[in-house]
């Protein structure tokens, strides 16, 4: 399949419109779950601030040697943007708003389909406009045109992994079994926020083998590296949990509970 990139600001649309659409999921759910209080404003303000924040900042620290990095300026206008760096940050910027505020409900129910569904519009951007992935064997790669080829250093007409493709594929899954199935089931407040975050990161650790960023260590990408240190904490707060039968309720629907 050719593929031509189209125009940067391609991309800007695209997340414009993933956070429209992760706004609208998240008041839907809200007032599902009867959660209207006007604070919440505030939260989805602070995590947007926050994710915005550290998606443009996060991928500052290249080097070691911190006078070979960018300065902060610098950053915040040409750096990379980092998907990983805004969910970080989001999240920071959603606990922090909600102690200044003095909002003690989980919000982790209302963001998971949210930020899944979301992320798929967004990822369109970048399926549009950057990169695919490394090359690929499989009829389903795509081939970049001379310009766009050689505007990434390859060679036009290689298939490519279309790894946002991919991604996109994952969000929308994901999407689906919170909205269609976790969100009916009896699970604590906050459960499936976290669920979404663990699968997220294995997906992203085995998709960066083709998306074809920058080795940092040891044959693995940035990202990797961070997934790496922190992906085992997830997983292990889910262990810890379940072992304490926190999920038992995983096949029950609440009474009550609607679509």
């Amino acid at each position: 399949m050719q593929l031509t990139l189209g125009p940067a600001w391609t991309h800007e649309v695209f997340v414009g419109l993933g956070v429209a659409v992760a706004a609208a999921v998240f008041v839907l759910e809200a007032r599902r779950r009867g959660q209207t209080d006007e604070r919440l404003v505030y939260v989805v303000t602070g995590a947007l601030v926050g994710g915005a924040l550290l998606m443009r900042l996060g991928t500052w620290a290249q080097h070691l040697d911190l006078r070979a990095n960018a300065s902060l300026p610098e950053q915040w206008l040409y750096g990379n943007r980092s998907i990983i760096g805004g969910l970080v940050g989001a999240w920071l910027g959603v606990h922090v708003t909600k102690r200044l505020v003095g909002y003690r409900l989980r919000t982790g129910d209302l963001f998971a389909p949210a930020v899944a569904l979301g992320m798929a519009v967004g990822r369109i951007g970048c399926l549009l406009t950057e990169k695919p992935g490394t090359p690929t064997g499989h009829g389903w790669g795509v081939r970049l045109d001379e310009a766009d080829a050689d505007r990434f250093g390859l060679a036009a007409g290689v298939p490519l992994h279309p790894s946002f493709a991919y991604e996109i594929a994952f969000h929308l899954a994901a999407f689906a079994v919170l909205w269609w199935w976790l969100r009916r089931a009896d699970l604590p407040p906050g459960t499936t926020f976290v669920w979404y975050v663990a699968a997220y990161g294995i997906f992203r650790f085995l998709v960066e083998f083709v998306r074809g960023n920058e080795v940092a260590w040891a044959g693995l990408t940035r990202p990797q590296l961070f997934l790496l240190a922190t992906v085992p904490l997830v997983l292990a707060r889910i262990g810890w949990r379940w072992r304490r039968g926190a999920y038992r309720g995983l096949r029950r629907t609440p009474a009550g509970a609607v679509a």
